[in-house]
């Protein structure tokens, strides 16, 4: 998936507010931009970091530029944007090329599932296969070099998701977790137990009732992001 507009660089100078983002960019200027990431953001957020923005012309948007990669100055980018594995596997998916979720006839998002009206990231349909529910989570934290972890803050919702896999595969139905990690620096991923073992419970108790976790990195550069390779999960 291509940005829509051509990257800007810039260095941060603080996040407030979940979304918002003070930055300055090459010119000296300083603006403010969306960062569309509800979470924690944990070891991506110090000021000085270095990043990159998505400049946009939308007079129906208040901030004219979008908050899309923090670069770590190596080589390496981590992608910020927690809508964007969602776009970025539903074309991966359309087009069969997500192994262990390929060979399916329909991919539809967001459809409601199970008994509390939850809506599923994306459900999968094709001839003698078996419906599978697939949850996307962004994975942007690393605290150990070559691993990724997930979560980076306590997530409930996070919780609730699994317990609703869970029902899902004890009704026969496949019932996938799939971690899209955003990190080009990461080989492998791990639940950071320590920052919410509740979550890591219930992600125990979910592979115990048949849940499957599936791992992917990204390619990430200013040009864009693409599906990357299958990683291992550590547990």
């Amino acid at each position: 998936m291509r940005f829509q507009t051509p990257l800007v660089p810039a260095v941060l100078i603080r996040r407030y507010k979940r979304f918002l983002a003070d930055c300055r960019l090459e010119d000296g200027r300083e603006v403010t931009a969306h960062c569309a990431n509800p979470g924690s953001m944990l070891g991506l957020a110090a000021p000085g970091t270095r990043m990159w923005l998505e400049p946009n012309d939308d007079a129906r948007r208040k901030l004219r530029f979008g908050w899309r990669l923090v670069d770590h100055g190596n080589g390496h980018f981590t992608g910020v944007d927690t809508g964007l594995p969602n776009r970025v596997l539903r074309a991966a998916l359309e087009a069969g090329a997500v192994p262990g979720l390929d060979g399916y006839d329909s991919v539809r998002a967001e459809v409601k599932y199970g008994t509390r009206g939850s809506r599923v990231d994306f459900f999968l349909t094709g001839a003698n296969r078996r419906d599978a529910y697939v949850e996307v989570k962004s994975v942007t934290l690393s605290r150990t070099p070559g691993l990724a972890e997930f979560p980076d803050s306590v997530t409930r919702r996070g919780a609730k998701h699994l317990a609703e896999l869970s029902a899902m595969a004890r009704a026969g139905h496949r019932a996938v977790l799939l971690y899209l990690v955003q990190r080009t620096d990461c080989d492998r991923v791990a639940v950071a137990a320590d920052i919410d073992p509740a979550y890591a419970e219930a992600h125990a108790r979910a592979t115990a009732a048949g849940v499957e976790t599936l791992c992917f990195g990204t390619h990430i550069s200013a040009e864009g992001v693409a599906l990357g390779p299958a990683l291992p999960h550590a547990g």
